[in-house]
């Protein structure tokens, strides 16, 4: 990477303008992703309108056309909606209407157009760069452009970033607001679940979602619902009475409650509409039962965004700018999306027609050509729900294998969803499961029970870690947990938890060359609000505490925003991995984020107080710095409070917070709950694989480095790593993995905090197709 090059984000749109609007159904993030847009353009040295009122206001121009400025961006991140507002607009669907949007365009002399909507609005944006060329021409004979006008303009540039809570466009994982609205009915859904048990009844919930389930299946996973209904896989023709023997089915191992989740959209084989009404009718007329039906409605696109959809609004928005500043005639209109956790672009048509062939199929009832389309991530989740779902646990005592499950480390919201479904997968497939209380040191002082279906009801919503966890290592009581192991015959050890999870996997396998009983299999699976843990992008427990960061930074904004001139500091945990100060930096809209893994001297200190200091002569008189734990051991946190008191005198004043352990507790996010799900139902599966491999002369014996295993989420997909190759990428010292992805979101984080600094375009999205990606690796 050259100097030049460096310094090429930052010259790239001089003599350029774009324009950016939102369009159709609002989603909470799409403010996030014009704040981006904004503040990357104008550091590109490009000029930003903003367009009010999606297309109607670039049909009608004036006054809805305007130019953006830095602050006029500013405390937009945490509200929902989108502030530039958002309308249906009749006349764009009109040549006549898109004439005048094209004139509009040319007088400003913009060439850039970022629209942030659903399907509908993309598809609206690719006709009129499609035509472009001729509406200029029309222009020019009509006299409404001069001849230079039109070839000052001569093409126009498209990007597309996707905002819709459906999650409904194929070639993106996640559109922007799908997060937030998960967010939304899950804190119904505890709420209503509360009640529900008081009363023993069967609530019918109605979620959005016309033609695409994904709301609805995310929804009945991270709450265990007893059933979904989706438009993409109606029930068979019994499904009335397959529902309610699975709900008295239900009622009879010891739930006082049932919940039913129903997609708007809901159909059945025949393509007739199932409604929330009809299933409540249904079920009091066969079983009687006390039935109430909420709609959730426009609820669901209301509320601040989830930090998730904040910080995938900025990324989106950053390389939005990028690929319509590096567009040429040639590129076709293209969208941004995320798969896994890495950037791409998808050409625009592409992913409008495998949206549109989802449609087409679900009308021609071809129900398992849709759920293809949909992508592996989707069908995973069909997977697992059914299992836990629709499969009944089997009655016998006599388990095939015996597994046992054990958390470690500090407690993370997630554990005991991970928990709940390692147990009700390896019930599924026959094994006995025992649970494991405090971590290491029960399995070596016996304190383990076994864990039948109903043992973990209603885990899944709980934060912490019921079974109890500890960070003790195994190292020094390896002879009684080798006795225990015989003692409860354990062939097989799900452990979830953090680094010391990861550490104590290392110690067991050390281990097995002076016990036998250790050469069984075990699996790790990464649980800690830290995401420290080598093998892994992501880990359960993280994303609670970086939204409950992100809550309490916004309130420590508003008040700071309130008494003006104010600075406030802030410590979040993470020990040596910066993860959590950073994100919550980009989610929060923080000036700065101090972190161990980018050394930071007197002079970087400096810098921020300076640039505090510019801040406070502008409309924006507040300041927000994030700074984990054990960024530094000289830097303190007092000391940097300390430093910008003094340093601030008569121009700011300084306040400081220690967030603490508040960020492990909570009710664990919608993410984190799928996410556990998922990884405790992909390690029992492997588990009961791995077993019968090592099945030898009526003995369980494994000693192959493949036999302990990280099961970790890297790039697009969950991978079983042996803990001994991971050694390698380990700083045991810090405890942090050696290479960290998020780390290159730092130079977004600086830059949307206003500082000049070299954008490291190396990283660069390219254009991927979307039919290669559905048969290639889609994330989990």
């Amino acid at each position: 990477m050259t100097h030049e090059e460096h310094h090429a984000a930052r010259t790239l749109g001089i003599g350029k303008a774009i324009a950016v609007l939102t369009s159709g159904g609002d989603a909470q993030g799409m403010n996030a992703a014009v704040r981006a847009v904004v503040r990357v353009g104008i550091f590109t040295g490009a000029r930003v309108f903003f367009v009010h009122e999606g297309y109607q206001g670039l049909v009608d121009g004036g006054e809805h056309i305007r130019e953006a400025t830095w602050e006029s961006v500013s405390m937009m991140l945490q509200l929902g909606g989108t502030v530039i507002g958002s309308a249906r607009c009749k006349d764009f669907r009109e040549r006549e209407g898109r004439v005048r949007a094209a004139y509009n365009l040319v007088k400003l002399g913009i060439t850039n157009l970022c629209v942030i909507g659903g399907d509908g609005s993309l598809t609206g944006a690719d006709t009129f760069r499609s035509e472009w060329g001729d509406l200029l021409n029309d222009l020019q004979k009509a006299g409404k452009i001069t001849a230079e006008e039109a070839k000052k303009s001569s093409y126009l540039n498209i990007v597309g970033l996707v905002g819709s809570i459906d999650n409904d466009f194929c070639g993106t994982d996640m559109t922007i607001g799908t997060d937030s609205a998960l967010h939304r009915i899950i804190e119904i859904v505890d709420a209503i679940t509360t009640t529900a048990q008081s009363h023993q009844r069967t609530f019918v919930l109605e979620v959005m979602g016309r033609h695409c389930g994904y709301l609805a299946l995310v929804t009945s996973l991270s709450c265990g619902a007893d059933w979904v209904f989706i438009p993409e896989c109606p029930p068979d023709d019994d499904w009335e009475d397959h529902l309610c023997r699975r709900l008295s089915e239900t009622r009879t191992r010891g739930s006082r409650l049932n919940i039913i989740i129903v997609a708007e959209g809901a159909i059945d084989k025949d393509g007739k509409p199932i409604t929330s009404e009809d299933i409540k009718n249904l079920v009091v007329k066969r079983l009687g039962y006390d039935t109430r039906v909420t709609v959730l409605g426009h609820v669901q696109r209301g509320g601040t965004p989830s930090a998730f959809d904040r910080i995938l609004g900025s990324r989106m928005g950053v390389e939005a700018v990028m690929a319509l500043l590096e567009g040429t005639p040639d590129t076709p209109a293209c969208v941004v999306s995320l798969s896994g956790n890495q950037a791409v672009r998808l050409p625009l048509m592409e992913c409008v027609q495998v949206t549109k062939e989802v449609t087409k199929a679900m009308n021609e009832k071809k129900f398992d050509e849709a759920m293809k389309l949909r992508g592996r991530s989707f069908m995973n989740n069909w997977e697992v729900y059914k299992l836990l779902a629709h499969v009944r646990p089997p009655v016998s005592k006599a388990g095939l294998h015996t597994v046992a499950v054990m958390n470690v480390g500090a407690p993370a919201a997630g554990m005991n969803a991970a928990v709940r479904s390692t147990v009700r997968i390896g019930l599924i497939q026959g094994n006995r499961v025992l649970v494991v209380h405090d971590g290491f040191e029960g399995l070596a002082k016996g304190q383990i029970e076994e864990a039948g279906w109903s043992y973990v009801g209603g885990w899944i919503g709980q934060g912490g870690s019921k079974l109890g966890t500890k960070r003790t290592l195994p190292k020094k009581n390896l002879e009684q947990i080798s006795a225990n192991i015989t003692k409860f015959n354990i062939q097989g050890l799900v452990i979830i938890g953090g680094f010391e999870a990861y550490t104590g996997g290392l110690e067991l396998m050390e281990g097995r060359k002076q016990f036998d009983e250790l050469c069984i299999p075990f699996v790790v699976i990464p649980a800690t609000v830290s995401n420290n843990v080598p093998g892994s992008d992501f880990s359960v427990g993280a994303d609670t505490a970086l939204n409950t960061i992100c809550t309490t930074c916004d309130r420590i904004k508003q008040s700071a925003a309130g008494t003006k001139r104010r600075v406030f500091i802030i410590e979040t945990m993470g020990g040596y991995c910066g993860y959590l100060a950073t994100m919550a930096g980009l989610a929060a809209g923080a000036d700065a984020a101090y972190i161990f893994e980018e050394p930071f001297t007197i002079r970087d200190l400096q810098a921020n107080v300076e640039h505090l200091v510019q801040k406070m002569k502008t409309t924006v008189k507040r300041g927000l710095v994030l700074r984990n734990e054990k960024s530094n051991e000289n830097y303190t946190t007092d000391f940097i409070f300390n430093l910008y008191s003094e340093e601030g005198k008569g121009i700011f004043d300084s306040r400081k917070n220690v967030l603490g352990h508040m960020q492990q507790g909570g009710s664990p996010t919608p993410f984190d709950r799928n996410f556990a799900t998922k990884m405790g139902a992909k390690a029992m599966t492997w588990m009961t694989g791995k077993i019968k491999e090592s099945y030898r002369n009526g003995r369980i014996f494994a000693n192959t480095p493949d036999s302990g295993c990280v099961l970790g989420m890297r790039k697009r997909a969950l991978v079983f790593q042996p803990v001994t190759e991971l050694k390698d990428q380990t700083d045991f010292e810090h405890r942090i993995p050696k290479e960290q992805w998020w780390l290159k979101l730092r130079p977004i984080l600086k830059i949307l905090a206003k500082y000049e600094i070299d954008l490291d375009t190396s990283e660069h999205a390219h254009l991927e197709h979307i039919s290669r990606k559905r048969s290639g690796e889609a994330p989990v």
